[in-house]
């Protein structure tokens, strides 16, 4: 029996070999790191190092709050941020409404004061389509407000775009899960809460967590290149949803007639792993809010399923779905 394809990269990363090694050095480490004595220190001096080599690896020159992943440092920076009023693009994750249950939904239209944060993604999780956060971040800069952007799908993939905070997420990219991070460019922007992370989150830190992210970043590198992922995408471009500028690692894939709930049975037996929108929502099988967001008809959306890679899919499993793409009737 062949290997089963392993295609929801957008939901969760394999653990790299270089981070789940980094890890087993934390657990060594097992000292809090914020106590005094020798063995604290030796678990500080760790954590600090891999706070650095994170921030290197990003390209990031401000701050960085270790979190437990990305929908924590969306509440911090939704909730923490000293500003009055907080505005939301349709298409963000879940985490983002549940961070922001009153935030205004962002239309284009609204005028833009100094006093509001903005929460815009990089990348999105079910479409995989490239938000323009250059030119929105120019806008936003000239009315005085700030950026947040969930990178949870671009970080380690892409350059992160010119935020005043970001989120990053370690196991999207082949680290540890439950532990990411709100990189922020001044922590003047945040209130304090008192605890650890210079009073800026609450809870011990995960140390080998945080050890695991550092070497996920700097592990980088595919097992597919850039001219292979584009010969798949030029296979399947006929059932691809595309809603402006793309990645070449997430794709909204439409049937012609099956149902996303059927193809999802279908291509499970026949050893494939997809899904149908979020990892927090497609066990419902519900309409998804974002492609409703993006303007999808319902009966499309209905027979879309998504196919995300990362760094061990092979150009085998990209040959392998493919084919069993073509097969589906």
């Amino acid at each position: 029996m062949a290997e089963r394809v392993y295609l929801d990269h957008a939901a969760t990363s394999p653990l790299r070999p270089e981070a789940k090694a980094a890890i087993e050095q934390g657990l060594a480490i097992w000292a809090n790191p914020s106590s005094p004595h020798a063995e604290g220190r030796r678990a500080r001096a760790a954590l600090e190092d891999a706070r650095e080599r994170i921030k290197t690896s990003l390209g990031w020159d401000g701050e960085l709050i270790f979190t437990s992943g990305a929908s924590e440092a969306l509440w911090i920076a939704l909730n923490r941020a000293k500003v009055k009023c907080r505005i939301v693009s349709a298409v963000e994750h879940d985490a983002v409404f549940r961070a922001a249950p009153d935030a205004t939904i962002f239309t284009g239209a609204e005028t833009i004061d100094a006093d509001a944060l903005l929460a815009i993604q990089h990348v999105n999780s079910e479409t995989g389509t490239i938000n323009p956060l250059r030119d929105m971040a120019a806008m936003i800069r000239a009315a005085g407000a700030l950026l947040l952007s969930d990178c949870a799908q671009s970080a380690g993939k892409l350059a992160l775009p010119d935020g005043d905070m970001i989120v990053v997420s370690a196991h999207k990219f082949g680290g540890p899960i439950g532990v990411g991070a709100l990189l922020v460019r001044d922590f003047k922007l945040l209130a304090p809460v008192g605890g650890h992370e210079r009073g800026y989150r609450q809870g011990t830190e995960n140390l080998p967590g945080a050890l695991g992210m550092a070497a996920a970043l700097e592990a980088g590198g595919w097992a597919t290149s850039p001219e292979q992922r584009a010969a798949f995408a030029a296979r399947v471009a006929a059932h691809r949803l595309t809603m402006g500028e793309q990645v070449d690692y997430i794709f909204a894939l439409t049937h012609p007639t099956m149902s996303a709930q059927a193809m999802l049975i279908r291509l499970d037996a026949m050893g494939f792993a997809v899904s149908a929108g979020s990892a927090c929502s497609s066990g419902t099988l519900k309409k998804s809010r974002v492609l409703d967001a993006f303007g999808v008809p319902d009966d499309v959306a209905a027979r879309t399923i998504r196919v995300s890679m990362g760094w061990s899919t092979t150009p085998d499993d990209l040959e392998r779905f493919a084919e069993a793409w073509a097969s589906l009737s």
